[in-house]
């Protein structure tokens, strides 16, 4: 089957989630750990400065842990990961690369939850995060080109977040179950429309999931999916009303949560720093304060490459989807 129950229910210990200066600028800014207004961020190059971010996070998150942890499972969207890697070289901990686009931290999420879970460590991070500017140099075109940009497409969140997982129960907020998505691909080849390419699968990791665990969408206090965007977020609906999963008011897009729309954002954001900064912050710090007890985070990705997207390629999409709740055992 693919949900899989956490039977000791990991417990989240500890987050931190670091933002660039467009998204401090939006509705989600007093939720963010730390602001950084420099997109170079005191480097001489943007991937250098992706580095940094994923640095600050991790270890912001491991200092709000207080605990030093066995292994950390991060990624990025660069090529080869570099971004990531590049940041545990100067960590130094145990690491696991992870690659799932923009779904990264989900998919992050579910394998430090399953090592946490299987008793093979007692404390991981997980993490990812993206930078606008080099999402924009390797998927489309660099910044200096000054290309214009077609309304469909989405603005790249420059950010990282971090999870610390635990088996110690220390923590009422855990990491109960996780349904692990599956490729899907509706043909489209566009690559300024990526809502359109991820709404798919998210539907089929949605319908999977209340399917497996025999819910429904108001079961939850919350449903986020990582970022579709506005065209995105309006086709997950219409798909998962034809399904018989009509999503309601508690079901919201972490695209479109973190901008205002006279940012000039398009359609909101993207990039696997969107619901990586969302969670580390805004769902996380609602579950410190009460006021969620249940929610189901969904982080969805585009899997495209500038080589199969110049070959003709299709984009296939793929959501990976954690439930996280509020445990008293």
């Amino acid at each position: 089957m693919s949900t899989i129950i956490f039977k000791q229910k990991p417990r989240i210990i500890g987050w931190y989630s670091v933002a660039g200066k467009k998204e401090s600028q939006g509705p989600l800014r007093e939720t963010f750990s730390r602001i950084v207004t420099d997109e170079y961020f005191g480097e001489k190059t943007h991937e250098m400065a992706e580095r940094k971010f994923f640095v600050t996070a991790i270890q912001g998150a491991i200092q709000s842990a207080g605990v030093q942890p066995d292994i950390v499972f991060a990624g990025d969207l660069l090529n080869q990961i570099v971004s990531s890697s590049f940041a545990m070289r100067d960590i130094g901990l145990p690491y696991v690369g992870i690659y799932g686009a923009c779904s990264t931290m989900a998919l992050s999420i579910i394998n430090a939850a399953t090592y946490v879970d299987a008793g093979l460590v007692q404390t991981t991070v997980a993490a990812a995060g993206s930078h606008f500017a080099t999402a924009e140099r390797q998927y489309r075109t660099p910044l200096e080109f000054g290309n214009q940009r077609p309304p469909t497409s989405q603005w790249t969140v420059t950010g990282a977040g971090a999870t610390v997982l635990s088996s110690a129960k220390t923590s009422s907020i855990g990491v109960t179950c996780a349904t692990i998505g599956r490729v899907v691909d509706y043909g489209i080849k566009d690559v300024n429309n990526m809502g359109a390419c991820m709404a798919p699968a998210a539907a089929d990791t949605l319908e999977r999931h209340f399917k497996n665990t025999n819910t429904q969408p108001g079961d939850y206090d919350a449903i986020f999916s990582g970022d579709l965007g506005q065209i995105g977020e309006e086709a997950l609906r219409d798909l998962m009303k034809e399904k018989g999963y009509p999503l309601g008011e508690n079901y919201y897009d972490c695209g479109k949560l973190i901008y205002y729309g006279e940012q000039k954002v398009d359609m909101g954001g993207s990039g696997c720093g969107c619901s990586a900064v969302t969670l580390n912050g805004f769902i996380l710090d609602k579950f410190q304060q009460g006021e969620y007890h249940k929610v189901l985070f969904m982080a969805t990705g585009a899997l495209l490459s500038p080589t199969t997207c110049f070959q003709g390629e299709s984009i296939p999409g793929i959501a990976n989807a954690v439930v996280i709740e509020e445990v008293t055992e």
